[in-house]
């Protein structure tokens, strides 16, 4: 009789289902309703059947089950994909700060010498315009062919004479307070050479030496072939300078 009465009250819980007025459209409350429809032939037999079964508390039990129906009818309605997302928390932007970028391009000669002050010439010009990064052109200072990257490469690293390019970029950029990104030179180190490009800050320090990763080769049959690999060594990793307010990927 006890499970008998279980059965009807679980029976009697779907019964209220299927009449509730609540729509759903979830696929698992659905399969509820179809199966309360079989349950409810099979509660008319056990009411008639067992005559010992108590009907008054049946009945009371089934009004408190009723209750609970559109509770739950309602809860299985809930779609998470539409639930509202927290706003984003306000993230304080950095101050924009503007500056002139100075780029210079230059005419080459075969004449270090004048090279050298047309580039300090340059420079000056940007920084009279109010430039505070000035920029150089690659190999600057020499004809770019393989056959002169040996005749004018410099020793960066023992400075002075010994490198009279980087001598003008980091007097120039002391004199003048900007940050000057020195295009490239023909550089020797040991029995290598590179093509390298220096950076000075407003102080005129050295504070980044790069060698040029991608070497330019390039072969067209009829056309163009020029192998910068022949003489020049390729660097191996890129370089990031920090200059303070300027942040600089070569």
């Amino acid at each position: 009789m006890i499970s008998s009465a279980k059965s009807t009250l679980f029976i009697t819980k779907n019964l209220n289902f299927h009449r509730s007025p609540i729509s759903c459209s979830s696929p698992r409350f659905s399969v509820s309703r179809t199966k309360s429809i079989t349950h409810h032939h099979h509660l008319r037999a056990l009411i008639h059947n067992n005559k010992h079964t108590n009907l008054n508390n049946l009945n009371q039990k089934s009004q408190f089950h009723t209750s609970l129906g559109p509770v739950m009818a309602a809860s299985s309605s809930f779609k998470p994909e539409q639930a509202r997302i927290p706003p984003a928390l306000p993230v304080a932007a950095p101050p924009v700060t503007r500056f002139k970028i100075g780029l210079c391009q230059l005419s080459v000669t075969a004449d270090k010498e004048r090279n050298i002050a047309h580039a300090r010439n340059a420079i000056e010009e940007a920084a009279a315009k109010g430039a505070k990064l000035v920029l150089l052109p690659e190999i600057w200072n020499s004809p770019y062919s393989n056959d002169s990257f040996s005749v004018y490469a410099e020793d960066i690293d023992a400075g002075g004479d010994a490198s009279p390019s980087t001598a003008m970029l980091s007097e120039a950029a002391c004199r003048l307070k900007v940050t000057i990104v020195g295009g490239s030179i023909p550089e020797r180190s040991g029995d290598q050479l590179y093509n390298t490009c220096c950076v000075f800050d407003t102080d005129g320090k050295l504070k980044a030496k790069h060698h040029k990763i991608h070497l330019f080769d390039i072969d067209i049959p009829g056309k163009i072939t020029f192998i910068e690999s022949k003489t020049l060594t390729a660097g191996e990793t890129p370089t990031i300078v920090d200059t303070g307010s300027l942040l600089l990927y070569i």
